[in-house]
């Protein structure tokens, strides 16, 4: 039996397919068993409570072979990153009690570094919280999601894809949510380790080339815009972000562009991507037209 956290989003969701195509048994911490019950009908055990729910924690982890968990993404955190914190600590103190055979838990590419990572401090918050548990724990660190590019279906119909990136052929490191469900499922499910792993996930890919398989999915010429910098707080507004919070999501682009999250830290392992930002596009596309 395996634990698997935030089962309905999209990495705990390929987390679990990946296990249960392994013939493993899943279990799933959920807020929602309604919103949970595809899960169930697969077999999925599940487990009522949330991030926020030590106790909950400790028993979704009771008799399991590993657990993978994560923390809920917060796009406009607190300035000291209390919910972060908050969701952490609750980790630890489950992880103490129960200590499963094995940890693993997902990062991001830059978790290393100290400062000027905006969004990313969560994650290096979490690899800093998790340095004392019993369990040998892995760090997954993934590079930024294709699946963020999505919008592109809908917004590069004229030919452009607004990004973030600049300029936009510089390559920085990508991978599909599908490939991050199948490291984490080989690494709750393969040989034994001691102590600390950080593996680094994804290939170098730049938004020129992820726009250029846009096109090959709409089969349409599209070209990667990089969006000025003075207009990056108005842009994440209209993504949800509330005004004047924008500023952790900001400074994450900025040190992506300054090349803070390439491959290469000290200390890690690396897996690249075997999922294109080609097959998400393909993906989602069909999705739809289903």
């Amino acid at each position: 039996m395996f634990l698997v956290m935030g089962i309905t989003g999209k990495v705990g969701g390929a987390t679990a397919q990946h296990l249960l195509a392994q013939g493993k048994k899943v279990r799933a911490l959920v807020r929602n068993r309604e919103k949970a019950a595809d899960w169930a009908d697969q077999g999925v055990e599940l487990v009522e409570g949330d991030w926020n729910d030590t106790a909950a924690i400790e028993q979704a982890l009771k008799g399991v072979e590993g657990a993978f968990v994560m923390l809920p993404s917060v796009w406009a955190p607190s300035p000291d990153y209390k919910e972060a914190k908050g969701v952490i600590a609750n980790y630890v103190k489950a992880l103490t009690m129960a200590a499963p055979p094995r940890v693993v838990a997902l990062s991001s590419m830059g978790a290393n570094r100290t400062s000027g990572l905006g969004m990313i401090t969560a994650l290096r918050l979490l690899e800093q919280g998790f340095r004392d548990l019993i369990s040998p724990t892995a760090f997954v660190r993934a590079g930024g999601f294709f699946e963020n590019f999505l919008y592109g279906l809908h917004v590069a119909q004229g030919g452009m894809l607004p990004v973030y990136y600049n300029p936009t052929d510089r390559k920085s490191t990508m991978v599909a949510t599908n490939d991050i469900g199948a490291e984490v499922a080989t690494l709750l499910t393969g040989p034994a380790w001691s102590g600390r792993r950080v593996v680094e996930l994804g290939s170098m890919v730049s938004a020129d080339e992820v726009a250029a398989q846009l096109g090959e999915v709409l089969k349409l010429d599209v070209k990667a815009f990089a969006v000025p910098r003075a207009g990056w707080a108005e842009a994440f507004e209209q993504f949800g972000i509330p005004k004047g919070r924008t500023a952790p999501a900001e400074e994450m682009f900025e040190a992506v562009n300054a090349g803070w999250m390439d491959l290469g830290a000290e200390g890690t392992e690396h897996i690249a991507g075997t999922t294109s930002a080609r097959d998400v596009f393909e993906a989602a596309q069909n999705a739809a037209k289903a």
